[in-house]
C-alpha cells in the first residue's frame, strides 16, 4: 500500500460516496500479449458519466514504464494530464495511457498515477479472473430472485413470451429485469443475432431479435449461456429489453423505462 492509500484509509472522514479508493485486488492489464501493468496497490475510480466507468489506477512502480512513449501534456475532465503512447513490440497504441500530474482537488490521491484505455487493451485481470467494460464496482449489487408471478411480454401487439416462473434481477441503479425460461417464449419469432456484449456482473450475452410478420425489433431480447460463476442463476434464461416491449406483470403494464438502451 502507497503513502496515498494509507491516508486515505485512514481519513476518519472517508465515506462510501467518495470517487477514489484503494482496492484489495492485484490487477493486470495485457497488451500486445505482455502484461504492462501489474499492482496490488491499485485505486478504483468509480464514475458514472457520458464516457466515462470505473477505472483502475496504478502506481507508477508497477507500469512498464518502458513501453510508454510520451505525446502530450493536456488538460482532461480529472485536472492536468500527461498522455502516453504505447508499444509493446509490433502492437502500437496512441494515446492509450496518462498520467495525472495536477488532478482536481476531489481526485487528489491519483496524483502520478497512471491508467489505460480499457476498451484498447487486451484484457484486463482481477486476481486470476479476466474482466469485461470496465472494473467491478463492489458497490453495485445483484440479486437475483425465482418468482411466482404473471409476467407477459407483448411486442407489436403480440404476446411473445408468458410464465409464471420468472427470475426477477435486481442491480443497482438499473431497471428490474425479467429472466424467462425458454420454454415460456415464441421461440419461432426469435431469429438469432450476431451481436454480442460484455458484462463486468454477469459474462458474455447473446441477442435475438423479434420478427413478427414484417416489423423485426433488433436485438431485444439475450441471454446468457455462460454467466459468470456469480450470476448462475440466469444460465439460459431470455430476457427482452423493458425499454422496447410492453411488459405486464400481474396483469399491469410496467413503465418502460428511459436508460441508455431505450
Amino acid at each position: 500500500m502507497n503513502q496515498s492509500q494509507e491516508r486515505l484509509w485512514s481519513d476518519d472522514s472517508y465515506l462510501l460516496c467518495r470517487p477514489i479508493e484503494p482496492s484489495p485486488r492485484r490487477v493486470r492489464v495485457k497488451f500486445g500479449g505482455e502484461i504492462v501493468a501489474d499492482s496490488k496497490s491499485v485505486f478504483l475510480l468509480r464514475q458514472y458519466s457520458q464516457g466515462h466507468l470505473p477505472t483502475y489506477y496504478f502506481p507508477p512502480a508497477d507500469v512498464r514504464l518502458d513501453v510508454l512513449k510520451p505525446v502530450a501534456h493536456e488538460q482532461c475532465y480529472l485536472g492536468e494530464a500527461k498522455f502516453w503512447n504505447l508499444e509493446v513490440g509490433k502492437r502500437f497504441a496512441p494515446r492509450v495511457a496518462w498520467t495525472l500530474l495536477d488532478p482536481l482537488p476531489d481526485f487528489a490521491a491519483l496524483k502520478g498515477c497512471i491508467s489505460f484505455d480499457w476498451n484498447a487493451m487486451d484484457a484486463w485481470y482481477e486476481e486470476e479472473e479476466e474482466v469485461f467494460v470496465h472494473a467491478r464496482d463492489p458497490y453495485k449489487r445483484i440479486d437475483v430472485l425465482a418468482s411466482s408471478r404473471h409476467l407477459r411480454v407483448e411486442i407489436a401487439g403480440e404476446t411473445v413470451a408468458e410464465t409464471r416462473r420468472p427470475y426477477l434481477l435486481f442491480e443497482t441503479s438499473l431497471p428490474t429485469r425479467y429472466y424467462i425460461p425458454r420454454e415460456d417464449a415464441r421461440l419461432d419469432l426469435l431469429e438469432p443475432s450476431n451481436l454480442k456484449t460484455p458484462c463486468p456482473y454477469k459474462g458474455i450475452a447473446s441477442y435475438w431479435s423479434v420478427k413478427i410478420g414484417d416489423y423485426v425489433a433488433e436485438n431485444v431480447v439475450w441471454s446468457y449461456p455462460e454467466p459468470i460463476p456469480e450470476c448462475p442463476k440466469i444460465k439460459d434464461l431470455l430476457c427482452f429489453f423493458n425499454e422496447r416491449a410492453d411488459i405486464y406483470l400481474d396483469n399491469e403494464l410496467q413503465a418502460r423505462p428511459q436508460t441508455p438502451w431505450s
